[in-house]
């Protein structure tokens, strides 16, 4: 009886071991579009990028990018549009919830770099856009990145590269990281931090959504060129070429049939132009 019932006890636990095992082994996006559902991730707090509503419907660029890629792969491959789940993916966790088989794709001002690509793949990119600060309208002692290299209070978001990049460039900046951007646009209305940065793209949208209370502040090296370059990508389980070379093949379409400068006007309006279309495939950027 005894044997009988560790017998059972055992399979039991391989059978929960080997569910677990293979609940964290990453997706394939083409696998899940033909399956009919796909997870993709995205910000669920970024006006014009990724923005989940009260209603809990998903609006943005991002998102559209994300629906527009899944519903072309579909389209190639001959089966109907999947279902698509949404999961939030704040940016100090996008690697894992990949590698984990968490998400099909994310889409969500995913910045490429050599770094996130050793984890992960990148579809894309398919947007380029530049590093900026976003202060309070009545604080005039902010006019340039230089003016920060004071001790001033520098806020950005765990896990996003802007904030250290401006932290190498200028030590004397007091950094502070906030799990997300709104926490970071309700410590700059509080004044418990001076300036905020990121790409200007999401920046932008925040001070539409607060007029008047903000201002955005292009940086720029003293060569006057941009202070970062920002290359947008989708991100998806490493080493799946498939997958990546079906999401570049939408993003090209996406940008030849004007779907991508459509979607850019609608949810960037007036700041459309911190953004440009930038060429899928083409990771020559990317460096140690």
């Amino acid at each position: 009886m005894m044997r009988r019932i560790f017998a059972i006890i055992s399979a039991l636990a391989v059978a929960v071991t080997a569910t677990a095992c293979g609940s964290t082994e990453p997706r394939s996006l083409v696998r899940s579009v033909d399956s009919g559902h796909v997870i993709l991730g995205t910000k669920y707090d970024q006006p014009g990028l990724g923005m989940r509503n009260p209603d809990k419907t998903m609006t943005g660029l991002d998102v559209e990018v994300a629906t527009y890629v899944v519903n072309h792969i579909a389209d190639q491959r001959g089966v109907a549009h999947p279902e698509i789940t949404w999961r939030e993916t704040p940016s100090a966790t996008r690697e894992t919830v990949i590698k984990n088989g968490e998400v099909d794709m994310i889409a969500g001002t995913y910045s490429i770099n050599a770094s996130r690509a050793k984890s992960v793949n990148f579809g894309g990119p398919y947007l380029l856009t530049h590093q900026a600060l976003l202060v309070r309208s009545d604080d005039h002692t902010l006019q340039s990145l230089q003016d920060l290299d004071k001790g001033r209070k520098l806020c950005s978001v765990t896990g996003s590269t802007p904030a250290q990049k401006v932290k190498k460039s200028l030590p004397g900046v007091q950094l502070q990281e906030y799990d997300s951007y709104s926490s970071c646009v309700e410590a700059l209305h509080q004044k418990k931090v001076d300036a905020m940065t990121t790409d200007a793209t999401i920046l932008y949208g925040f001070a539409l959504q607060y007029p008047g209370e903000f201002e955005v502040i292009e940086m720029t090296k003293e060569d006057g060129k941009p202070f970062t370059n920002e290359h947008y990508g989708l991100g998806l389980a490493k080493d799946d070429a498939e997958s990546t070379e079906a999401i570049n093949d939408a993003v090209r379409a996406m940008q030849d049939d004007g779907s991508f400068q459509a979607m850019v006007d609608k949810n960037l309006g007036e700041n459309a132009s911190v953004v440009e279309a930038d060429e899928a495939g083409n990771l020559d950027f990317v460096k140690e």
